[in-house]
């Protein structure tokens, strides 16, 4: 990790993401311009939270862990993403890890600034709701559909929520088939089952490394209406 507190930098992505529409006095605000290269953990599930991280640049994954060492796959994300809001609401340690995809770049306030001069900020605190409720709808949605849908309507919900091209769907768009099985709550062997099912009927097809979707109309029937959305 690499960081910066130089002026004419922190200013150039200060203006990228509107900071004046998400804290009333940005200018006495300490921040600083954190860098992780690709593959770098940005933050550890089970660690102490040393303060927000606002997503500025880059490409960054979401896992969650259990004790057996396998690990879930719950997004993608890209700016303006918000990291640290759940801990530092619940005061609770780091719940996901946060890994670059590509070299990305963030806009930190420590902890205790924001602890001492940020609680009372409305426009900061709006902000910060708005993402903690984004987060618990895409959430929520994601859990009910992958745990009450079958696994080919999940798929089709999958390739037809990111074909929308809605946040969320950037966010779960990938081309590998294994992100996809974790994303939709399968393993890569089943859910190349149910690729090679629906390839036979003509719904789709496996091309290389891609899916290709040949009849929206059935697949949209398949997936009786749900969306991770």
């Amino acid at each position: 990790m690499k960081f910066t507190q130089e002026q004419d930098i922190l200013q150039r992505y200060k203006s990228q993401i509107n900071i004046d529409q998400i804290f009333s006095h940005p200018e006495s605000l300490p921040f600083q311009l954190r860098i992780y290269e690709r593959n770098e953990v940005i933050l550890q599930e089970g660690d102490t939270l040393d303060g927000l991280y606002f997503q500025v640049d880059g490409r960054t994954k979401v896992t969650s862990s259990v004790e057996t060492g396998k690990a879930l796959l719950l997004r993608f994300c890209h700016p303006l993403a918000v990291f640290g809001d759940i801990e530092l609401m619940q005061k609770v340690v780091v719940q996901s890890q946060v890994e670059a995809v590509t070299q990305a770049s963030f806009l930190f306030i420590n902890k205790h600034t924001i602890e001492t001069e940020l609680m009372r900020d409305y426009k900061f605190l709006t902000e910060l709701s708005r993402h903690l409720a984004y987060k618990l709808q895409t959430c929520t949605t994601a859990s009910r559909i992958n745990l009450l849908a079958s696994v080919e309507e999940r798929l089709a919900s999958y390739l037809l929520t990111i074909r929308l091209q809605h946040d969320f769907g950037k966010e779960i768009q990938t081309p590998h088939i294994h992100e996809v099985a974790s994303l939709i709550g399968t393993t890569p062997r089943h859910l190349n089952r149910v690729i090679q099912k629906l390839s036979d009927v003509n719904m789709l097809r496996k091309d290389k490394k891609k899916i290709v979707v040949i009849d929206w109309e059935r697949l949209d029937e398949l997936s009786n209406g749900l969306r991770y959305e």
